[in-house]
């Protein structure tokens, strides 16, 4: 049986589109948390996420109206979320690409993962995914960090499955000529 959307959020939902601003923040207060979490893994910045969690929400009201209701109201959340760090990605890339990608001390890590620390590991994961071209972070980030299969990135990206699947098998092996070349250049 398919899930719904819960009879609380489907009021709010209609009080919000009615331009009812407080139903809008119980909806941004019950999901908040969740949509923050899936935020972090387009950030390690704490101002940086507030500023997507907050882009989330802005482009989430926008588009309210397009909510069909068929499924949970934190499934169309996530795919909203996913869009706004998948443009915050671009838009990283387009400032930084005169910037050299890691600094030496990352590099290094990169190199020796056996001498990190779990939270400096983590880094280096995300200093090398930050290397990837933003259509293969994302699908290397929804399957690896957010443990979704290539139906749920399909759904949350509006690509196909095909291409979703294509791009991961790139991704893997961009991925790993990083790993064998630390020194070499964002693609």
């Amino acid at each position: 049986m398919a899930e719904t959307v819960s009879e609380m959020d489907r009021r709010d939902i209609a009080a919000s589109l009615n331009g009812d601003g407080e139903a809008y923040s119980q909806l941004v207060q019950r999901y908040q948390g969740q949509v923050a979490a899936q935020m972090w893994r387009f950030t390690r910045d704490l101002v940086v996420l507030e500023e997507l969690v907050q882009d989330v929400f802005v482009d989430a009201y926008f588009s309210l109206k397009g909510f069909r209701g068929q499924a949970p109201f934190l499934h169309w959340l996530r795919r909203v979320a996913t869009r706004v760090g998948y443009r915050y990605w671009k838009s990283r890339v387009r400032q930084r690409n005169r910037e050299e990608a890691l600094t030496e001390g990352l590099l290094k890590l990169a190199t020796a993962p056996e001498a990190a620390t779990s939270c400096e590991a983590g880094e280096a994961a995300y200093g090398l995914l930050a290397r990837l071209a933003p259509p293969d972070r994302l699908v290397m980030t929804l399957f690896y960090l957010e443990e979704c299969d290539t139906n749920e990135i399909a759904a949350r990206t509006g690509w196909n499955r095909t291409l979703v699947k294509v791009r991961l098998h790139r991704a893997r092996k961009k991925l790993k000529g990083l790993l064998n070349n630390p020194g070499a250049r964002r693609e």
